[in-house]
């Protein structure tokens, strides 16, 4: 049965889905004021994994990962470039989709921006003031009481009468309460705004996910995800706001992936050891990256260092050199080797324990191949196989080993599944997304041709 670390329990417990078959899983996404650096590479991997995975296990999967598209940095950025909002933000998404593509991260299935549902943001801040739970302060801004949430601090387990003891907080005459937190701040002078029942103004950024989650997943789902920085305040903020505003339990289990650091320091612009995604793809092929953020438990933290990476490549050198001139094909996916790796994936997703298993293949193809045993194809196609549902491996060996694919190249299991996605796009009209997908295939040199008889793809020459 599939264990999970829930943050808010702080232990190991059953994954039981609200609908049997189902999962709605949330994951915050970017703010998208400037690339995305290895931290959210984190993020995003360890993410495609879970859902890669919990497809895997036979389970229909909606994959929700938001962008914020409007924030005190995004404002600040476009005024010092001297564009608009909307023209920083379009070209950081756009290179947000390349860093995916490369890394081989799937898309989700719905990627909703906050300056989409301004609407709902502005009902549910209402729904909360008619609550009780917030209020209009003085200067236009509206605030949420953080008095009035009974369970507020459960996530991190503290407490609001321990926070207070000793606090250094923000000295704000229209607050309550110091630690009440912003819900809609009151546009400054040449901004973006929105009208509101309380003037032209814009959205805090922890009211944003809530009124988006509601919209994409419902009142209550499965699991929301998110990185290590965000338990406190921004998934805390989450859980007041919508249980309040719902009435009802916001989200069953709570999953963070670790922190990234740098040559074991944290990162940080400062200290000269902050890396963007395409910078470190600029050094090192993706699958390499890509491997070392999925061999480490997903909510372990990582050293990214050259050492690391140097590791990285070695183990991915031994698997695919196993693999290497066999006739590698499509097999069923079964026997002992398949049911280690499905529980160790079923352990909280325990990628380490899952590559160990991908590592004992590989040793007994190898064997295999020295006694010219035709069964090193099929074990070494299962390997294989395997590899492809943490998203490595989908290389050909000799591609992979004589560095012949092209750094951001979509390998064909992505190009299927991204077809795959598509077509069910298409069925549920949802046809923003179908485009999407179309366009991110075509920057990437693939050509879809639709017909009676369904897609097919092919490469650019």
């Amino acid at each position: 049965m599939l264990q999970l670390h829930n943050t808010l329990s702080n232990s190991k417990v059953p994954f039981i889905p609200i609908e049997p078959g189902k999962i709605r899983l949330y994951v915050c996404g970017m703010t998208v004021y400037d690339y995305c650096h290895i931290g959210h590479a984190r993020v995003m991997v360890s993410f495609d994994v879970i859902t890669r995975y919990l497809r895997h296990a036979g389970y229909q999967v909606e994959y929700v990962r938001n962008i914020t598209d409007v924030d005190d940095k995004i404002i600040k950025r476009a005024a010092q470039n001297g564009e608009t909002c909307d023209e920083l933000t379009n070209r950081f998404i756009t290179a947000m989709h390349d860093d995916e593509m490369a890394l081989s991260v799937l898309p989700p299935n719905q990627e909703p921006r906050a300056t989409a549902h301004m609407p709902a943001i502005i009902e549910m801040v209402q729904t909360l003031i008619d609550k009780g739970y917030a209020y209009a302060a003085s200067n236009g801004d509206v605030y949420y009481r953080v008095d009035q949430f009974e369970n507020y601090g459960a996530l991190t387990n503290r407490k609001l009468e321990d926070m207070r003891a000793g606090a250094r907080v923000e000295v704000n005459d229209v607050k309550e309460n110091p630690f009440d937190f912003v819900l809609w701040k009151a546009a400054k002078k040449d901004e973006v705004s929105w009208a509101s029942p309380w003037g032209e103004g814009r959205p805090g950024w922890h009211i944003e996910c809530s009124a988006m989650t509601k919209c994409c997943l419902g009142n209550h789902f499965d699991i929301h995800g998110g990185g290590p920085d965000l338990p406190f305040p921004h998934h805390e903020n989450e859980i007041a706001q919508s249980e309040a505003a719902n009435g009802e339990t916001f989200v069953n289990y709570w999953l963070h992936a670790g922190a990234v650091r740098v040559n074991k320091e944290k990162m940080s612009k400062s200290l000269g050891n902050f890396f963007t995604i395409r910078e470190v793809l600029a050094k090192y092929p993706a699958e390499i990256v890509r491997y070392l953020l999925t061999a480490s438990h997903y909510r372990s933290q990582i050293d990214y260092a050259e050492d690391a990476l140097v590791e990285a490549k070695s183990a991915l050198d031994r698997l695919y050199t196993a693999m290497d001139q066999l006739d590698l094909c499509d097999v069923a996916l079964d026997g002992p080797y398949l049911d280690r790796f499905n529980e160790a994936m079923d352990d909280d997703f325990n990628t380490r324990e899952a590559i160990s298993v991908l590592f004992e293949m590989a040793r007994e193809v190898n064997r295999l191949k020295r006694d010219s045993d035709p069964q090193a194809g099929v074990l070494a196609s299962q390997m294989r196989g395997l590899g492809n549902i943490l998203g490595l491996l989908a290389l050909s060996p000799s591609a992979y080993l004589k560095g012949e694919a092209g750094e951001g190249d979509l390998v064909d299991i992505d190009i299927d599944a991204l077809v795959a996605q598509r077509h069910q796009a298409k069925i549920d009209r949802d046809f923003a997304l179908s485009d999407q997908i179309r366009d991110q295939l075509k920057d990437a040199g693939v050509i879809l041709e639709d017909s009676k008889e369904g897609t097919i793809w092919k490469r650019e020459v």
